[in-house]
Order: C-alpha cells, then structure tokens, then sequence
C-alpha cells in the first residue's frame, strides 16, 4: 500500500436503541481506490459520516487520524477545510437554485466589492462539469434537471473543491451506464494524481473493477478486507450477508392471457418544455400476472409515462382501461382506488414522509382502509404494518422508529410496504433496486415472483438491464417518445435494448432489411 494518510481507529457509534458501529478501524493509503461493501444497515454510511464531518467530534467514540495529526472535524466545513469531499447517496441539492449556483454552493467567488462574482460562478462551474464530459447551461434551474444529471451536478461539487480524499456514496444509483464508466474513468484520472476515493456501491461489478483494496461489513462490524488480486465475488457476497445468496431470478411464467391493464394513444407533455411531448401516442397492454419491463435511455419518457398513467403527471391525451372497462384517473387516489400502486423513482422527494414514523408511512396510502369515520383504527394498523415490516424484513427495532433512521434500502421496503398495504392489482416499479443491497435484491426479486403468482400485474423500470431481463416476461423499448421495439423474454438481449433505445423503430427496420430478415 502507498504512504498511509488516513486511520480511523477503533470507531463506536451509537443511535437511540441501535449500535450502528461497532470498534471499526480502516485506513486509506494516498492514491488508494478503497471499496467498503456491506448490506443496507451494516454501517457504511455512518461510518462515512463520520469522516466527512456531518456526524461531528463527539457524537461518536474512536480516533481518526488524518496526515499523523488528530483530527477533530465539527462539522462538514471542518471536513471540506481538511481536503475531505463526500458525495452523499441521497440527492442533496437545491432544486430552486441554477446549477452554477448549486456546484459552488458555499464557496462562491466575490469581488473586492464584497458581492458575488457570478461570471466566475459560471466559469468554475464549466471547467470542472467538462472533466465529467458534462456540457450543460450551469444558469439552468436544478429542478430542471433529471435525478441522473442532478447526480452529476453533486459530483461536480465535490470535485470542484479540489479533494484529497474523495468520498463516493452510491454515486451511480442514478446514473446511465455510459454516465457510470465516464465517473469510474474520472476516479482513475484521480488516482493518477494522488487523489485517495473511498467507494461505497450495491453494484459490484464496478467495485471489483475499480477497487484496489475491497472491505466488506456486517451488523456494524469489518468482516473482511480484500486486496484486488483476492477478491472473489461469491466469497465477498457471502461476507456481507453471511449466508449464500442466489442471485439467480427463477423466472416463472405466471401470466394468462387476460388483459390487466391497456393505455391507448397516451401522449404526456415534456416536464420543461411545454410546447412539446416528452411520449407521443404511446400504446400497450398488460397482462395479469405478467411482469412487463419499460426501458428507454435517460429522457425517453419512461418514469414520466408511468406517472401519467399513476396520475401524479398532467397527460395531454390517452385512455386507460382496467380488465377492459375505461377509467378515469386523474389523480394518484383515483388510481389507488382503481387497484393501481406506484413506487416512485426518487424515494427522498415522493416516497416517503421524513417527519413521520415506520408504521404512519406504510399505511400513508391505505387509511379509507384503516379508518372509520375520518378515524384510524389504530389496532389494525399496527397490525397491518407489523404484517409487511416482518414479511419484507425491515432492519428497524420498531415500526415506531422513524423512517430517517433507515438505511436507504430499508426505506424502499417501507415505500413497498405502502403500495403491497393498497392491495393492488397492478404495480408499477420505477427503479425498485436503486441503492439496495445484494441481499435486499435477492428478497424483492422473490416478492416480485410471489406477487404474480398471486396474480398482480407489474410493469418494471430499471437502468440495469441485467436485472431488467432477469425479471421480465416482456420487454417494450421507448425512443424519442414512440415505442421503437417489443421484445418477449425468449428473443431479448442487452443489445437489442440498446440499438432500440438509442436508435429507434426506423433504423431497427432498415437493420433488419439489409439482414434480409423483412
């Protein structure tokens, strides 16, 4: 290993009923690309925390040393001061500031005047997006922005600040694949300059790909550490679960040929520019007990489809029919009511109420079902919340805990706890896996097969096409707002994917033409 500059020795932290760390120490050599890998819970977010300064000196028991001195951070600032930058796995970001604005934030350039240099704002802010091969107008509004360039635009920020040690928490949760190599030659181009990164990923083909030294975690503990010329996958997956875990989906054919849901001539209106369509007449069908996947590159409609369909996005035209009868839905109760749930994309921003418990948000969407006379019944929603918080193993002492205190993969359990408590026919899953565990994977892959065996009807959106083939029965590809491609399980590939999203239904054609297929 290269000269030593970080330890953090013997760390203890502490939350009301959890022991979230438990006598971990690491050390991080200068250059190093350090992976720490571990299931939702194991600690490796707060341990990160810790040394990026948002948990401050005192609130946790141990020692970090920092270039041979103490180091006593009291906030992030503090941390930031010391050459330690974090990219936090929860999108952080001000959605009603420009972009320029939220890549400087904290540090914007002044004038001797004592105001704002905002032309050198603009200028910091380009120079350091091109090293992300990102070219974007940095006066946009955040909130034009999509999760992935959102993502981007907080990777920007860290890397303006000119880091020693580079904190990456899930930093390609939200990003496209070719989004996710550019990041991952961006961190080689780090190294090469004696930038030490300390990489926390669910993927882990890109932890072995780019890690020099992997350590895993469990219940708050170091279990293992590996160097790159150790590393095996399957030991390592062992490691974090500390059991075997099946990666494999037993895809089981549970669909009839009964219609569950049809959208005809579905056209939603771009999110941020009004004069145009984001899905242009748009049509399909799914049937019961079918898992149907809908797949498209970043700003091919996919979520904005779903959520039109859901209600909680303003259509322009089209037609929902539900076993064949048409209905209205205008709006996410409506859609509830009509035996339709979601799971949203952006889990922080709609999926759950930070200020209220376990229990209040799995039953948020279900309390027409728990009450009587505008009054909860509360006996049954203990009852009800018991009922999944055990069947989708939440990692929390009480439903009564609140939901902040989850690691992120647990709260997408709560937040599928919500739509399973609806009693749906048919379910939409936008990103279901984003920022979850091997092992958490491995178990809602299971659900979802129990699910439409059961007989729901689930459409699937997913950046990770391994999964997405993996988990559908069919497979339809959107493309400048048109579905360019329909493929069934037994004719899919990654590539086929590919070409259709990125390219479309007349460049397909005139493939298959040349190929002498038509």
């Amino acid at each position: 290993m290269n000269e030593i500059i970080l330890q953090m020795e013997h760390i203890y932290k502490r939350f009301p009923g959890v022991l979230a760390l438990n006598d971990v120490s690491i050390e991080l050599g200068k250059g190093e690309i350090l992976s720490i890998v571990g299931e939702n819970g194991a600690g490796k977010s707060t341990l990160m925390k810790i040394l990026a300064g948002s948990y401050a000196h005192g609130s946790y028991e141990g020692k970090i040393v920092l270039n041979n001195k103490i180091f006593t951070a009291k906030n992030s600032r503090a941390a930031e001061n010391a050459g330690i930058a974090m990219i936090y796995q929860e999108l952080n970001v001000e959605l009603d500031m420009s972009i320029g604005e939220n890549i400087l934030m904290g540090d914007w350039p002044r004038k001797y005047t004592g105001f704002v240099d905002w032309k050198k704002t603009h200028k910091k802010a380009i120079d350091v997006l091109q090293t992300l091969n990102v070219s974007i107008d940095t006066h946009m509004n955040m909130r034009n922005l999509n999760a992935s360039m959102q993502q981007l635009v907080c990777i920007a920020r860290a890397l303006v600040r000119n880091p020693k040690i580079l904190i990456l928490d899930e930093p390609t949760a939200a990003l496209t694949e070719s989004e996710a190599k550019n990041l991952m030659s961006v961190l080689r181009n780090l190294k090469t300059q004696g930038i030490s990164c300390i990489y926390i990923s669910h993927k882990l083909d890109e932890v072995f790909d780019i890690s020099d030294r992997v350590i895993t975690m469990r219940d708050a503990c170091i279990v293992s550490t590996y160097a790159k010329s150790e590393i095996v996958p399957d030991k390592i997956i062992e490691d974090m679960v500390g059991r075997r875990v099946d990666q494999t989906v037993k895809k089981n054919i549970f669909y009839s040929d009964n219609e569950a849901l049809r959208i005809e001539h579905f056209r939603v209106r771009h999110p941020y520019a009004s004069h145009k369509n984001i899905i242009e007449d748009v049509s399909f069908h799914v049937k019961k007990g079918e898992v149907l996947g809908l797949t498209g590159l970043v700003g091919s409609g996919r979520s904005e489809l779903l959520k039109a369909i859901f209600g909680a996005f303003p259509k322009a035209d089209g037609q929902v029919f539900i076993d064949g009868k048409l209905c209205k839905i205008s709006s996410p109760e409506d859609a509830i009511e009509k035996g339709i749930c979601m799971l949203s994309e952006d889990r922080k921003f709609d999926g759950f109420v930070g200020s209220m418990n376990i229990r209040e948000n799995m039953t948020l969407s279900s309390l027409k079902k728990i009450s009587s006379k505008s009054i909860i019944n509360s006996k049954l929603e203990i009852k009800l919340a018991l009922k999944y918080f055990d069947y989708l193993k939440v990692r929390s002492r009480s439903t009564e805990n609140n939901i902040t205190t989850l690691s992120g993969g647990n709260q997408q359990k709560v937040i599928l706890a919500k739509a399973l408590l609806t009693e749906a026919k048919i379910l939409f899953l936008d990103e279901p896996t984003r920022g979850i565990d091997v092992g958490a994977k491995s178990e809602i892959y299971k659900i979802i097969s129990e699910l439409t065996e059961k007989g729901m009807s689930i459409i699937v959106v997913s950046s990770e096409l391994p999964e997405l083939i993996s988990l559908c029965d069919r497979f339809i590809v959107l493309c400048n707002g048109k579905i360019s491609a329909e493929y069934t399980a037994e004719n899919i590939s990654q590539n086929a994917i590919i070409h259709a999203a990125a390219f479309g239904q007349k460049e397909i054609l005139e493939s298959q033409i040349k190929r002498g297929c038509l």
